[in-house]
């Protein structure tokens, strides 16, 4: 009877997750490739990546509105924030498949969409990601005939898109614009993100 508890106490090691384990370490990569709906819905899933939040950056407006950043006033691009676990994914890798996710050497145009807001920008918050991004940048033109037109700038600051912007395409299944845009690069984009690193 006596080595019963200390069976417990084994199975209950075994069972319950260590309390004193490091929460993951969530780190944020900043692209925009077009229309924020259809890079949102692309990373959603991808394996490692937390989150995905719609939203603007790069340009000089404070707390921008849809309808300014639409206005090509602000400055700002659509982005997304991409929340992931760099022990399950790397930055490198968020950044080879953004070349997958978008065309990136048509200049401030993405299909129908056409504004200094669909831009190509990838959005940086250190050195390292700079370098990392001008490396995967210049990796990346291999794979296209034109010249690849992405801006590479620091992030100053990052604003979250209205509510109904975010989860888009999970909140709007069949939307007309995203079976026309996103349906077609789905297929591609997921068979990418599941190769494997």
């Amino acid at each position: 009877m006596k080595a019963l508890p200390a069976i417990f106490l084994a199975l209950a090691a075994l069972l319950i997750p260590n309390m004193n384990a490091e929460p993951p370490q969530i780190r944020s990569a900043y692209v925009g490739g077009g229309c924020f709906w259809c890079t949102e819905a692309l990373y959603q899933g991808v394996p490692g990546v937390e989150a995905v939040v719609s939203g603007y950056a790069g340009g000089t407006t404070e707390n921008p509105t849809y309808e300014q950043v639409c206005s090509g006033t602000t400055g700002h691009a659509e982005v997304v924030r991409i929340d992931y676990d760099p022990a399950k994914i790397s930055y490198d890798r968020i950044l080879e498949l953004f070349w997958k996710a978008h065309d990136p050497t048509t200049l401030n145009r993405q299909g129908a969409d056409v504004g200094t807001q669909y831009r190509s920008i990838i959005l940086y918050t250190d050195d390292d990601e700079k370098a990392r991004a001008e490396a995967s940048k210049a990796a990346a033109q291999k794979d296209f005939k034109d010249p690849i037109v992405t801006e590479i700038v620091p992030l100053k600051a990052f604003y979250p898109a209205e509510g109904y912007h975010q989860d888009f395409a999970d909140q709007n299944p069949g939307h007309p614009y995203l079976r026309a845009t996103l349906e077609p690069k789905m297929p591609k984009f997921r068979a990418a993100a599941e190769e494997k690193q």
